[in-house]
């Protein structure tokens, strides 16, 4: 995996260099008046493609956000992509202005990799998770190995692309950079349908600090 330790995401290097040439080009032929527009995009690249230092202190049993974002839904469903069981569903609506950065919500092995084709439709859609692009993430929980989440990163309607720096076998921290999603997005979590789940709809959450439920001991 990727350890980004940055407060940029490396990814953004080759945008930000294109924006920053635009900039001056710009500037020299018509003036920084007119460049004004390509150093806005410079700036606004560099805020989305932040990665904030996050202060994990989740206990062992605790399942922390996989992303920032607003709470959508918590449902009950039936999971027979990774977890084969019941489930609860928390899904994440990501806006553009948030940060987009994955995390790994419990300490744990890579267990389950899978990509999927689809849509662009608005993430916040309830039919998104089942028709735009996604990619799917199954973590077996380090502490206990009948534990275990399934991440689903899904793209929206800006959201074009999805990167996942992880690979299967890979042991990963709690807090961990799992991947990113760019430009509006949702993230999904499923965890098994007897945790404890400690966030509602309409509730925001932040990526590796939020607590979004807790296994049944």
């Amino acid at each position: 995996m990727k350890k980004y330790n940055w407060p940029i995401i490396p990814d953004v290097l080759p945008m930000l260099i294109i924006f920053t040439v635009l900039t001056v080009i710009v500037s020299f032929f018509w003036g920084i008046r007119v460049a004004l527009f390509p150093l806005t995009l410079v700036f606004f690249t560099l805020y989305f493609f932040r990665n904030p230092t996050r202060k994990i202190m989740a206990q062992n049993n605790e399942i922390v956000s996989p992303a920032d974002g607003v709470i959508l839904a918590v449902e009950e469903v039936e999971e027979k992509i990774y977890l084969n069981r019941s489930a609860i569903k928390v899904s994440i609506f990501l806006s553009i202005f948030n940060v987009h950065v994955n995390r790994v919500p419990v300490a744990g092995v890579i267990d389950y990799l899978n990509y999927h084709p689809g849509k662009f439709i608005p993430a916040f859609k309830s039919h998104a998770s089942h028709l735009n692009e996604r990619n799917y993430v199954g973590i077996r929980c380090e502490n206990n190995t009948n534990w275990a989440v399934l991440v689903v990163q899904i793209t929206g309607f800006i959201a074009r692309r999805i990167v996942c720096w992880v690979k299967v076998g890979e042991r990963l921290g709690q807090g961990d950079l799992l991947g990113m999603i760019k430009f509006g997005s949702c993230t999904e979590l499923y965890l098994p349908v007897d945790s404890t789940v400690l966030v509602e709809k309409g509730q925001k959450v932040r990526g590796g600090e939020t607590i979004i439920g807790r296994f049944m001991q």
